[in-house]
């Protein structure tokens, strides 16, 4: 990973810029689930992962409550992430299909993952201060990802937070619509690509299937050349 991506990772792992979301954070780590009792929770901001030369981009919201607030890194630990991995591994985007802990040996392909928000907030509903204070961190990751071309937001909120730090940076007046699939042009000339979270409710309520996402992100690895 490269050396600027590496500090600021960092500094958001130590960052308590938001004492809501800390509290809480240190909250969900101490009273644990009953099949998390015995396990020491992460209990900081969640930084990305992956590599600095990725094309790909992939992007939530924040980290679960009990996922990557326990484990350490996005997307890993919970039912969102089980169903994330299984699409990339049969997009050929990851080399298994499954993200367990941090020391998983999980690999991916010019691919790298994020949240919007660093920190689980109560009920998921960040505060529209948490985002900005957040929204400086997400700017240097997409800095540092300088060979980036396609940008895949998982869920409306999360599609919505990165077009709202889009526009503040690019001052751009463009409407973009959220719409799973649809390929849109962000000003840096980075395609962007809404899809349906992988949430359980989503599954299994029919929004979002198996086909859908991994097709998605063949989509996606065609258009970044992965």
């Amino acid at each position: 990973m490269d050396i600027k991506l590496n500090t600021l990772n960092k500094t958001i792992i130590n960052c308590k810029k938001c004492p809501r979301l800390v509290k809480f954070i240190k909250k969900v780590s101490t009273e644990k689930r009953k099949q998390n009792m015995n396990e020491i929770y992460w209990g900081k901001p969640v930084p990305g992962f992956g590599n600095n030369n990725s094309k790909l981009a992939i992007i939530g919201l924040a980290p679960a409550a009990h996922g990557g607030t326990r484990t350490g890194r996005a997307f890993t630990g919970d039912k969102s992430g089980d169903f994330l991995f299984k699409c990339l591994f049969k997009s050929g985007i990851s080399n298994q299909a499954f993200s367990k802990n941090v020391d998983d040996n999980l690999k991916l392909k010019s691919t790298y993952i994020t949240n919007i928000l660093k920190c689980v907030p109560p009920e998921d509903k960040p505060n529209s201060n948490e985002l900005s204070n957040c929204s400086n961190y997400f700017n240097q990751e997409i800095l540092n990802l300088k060979n980036l071309k396609i940008i895949v937001t998982l869920g409306k909120v999360a599609f919505d937070n990165c077009v709202k730090i889009y526009k503040k940076k690019f001052d751009i007046k463009e409407k973009y619509i959220f719409k799973h699939g649809k390929t849109q042009l962000l000003p840096n000339k980075t395609i962007l690509l809404p899809s349906y979270h992988p949430s359980p409710r989503n599954v299994n309520t029919g929004l979002i299937s198996e086909e859908m996402m991994v097709n998605l992100f063949l989509k996606a690895k065609t258009i970044a050349k992965l």
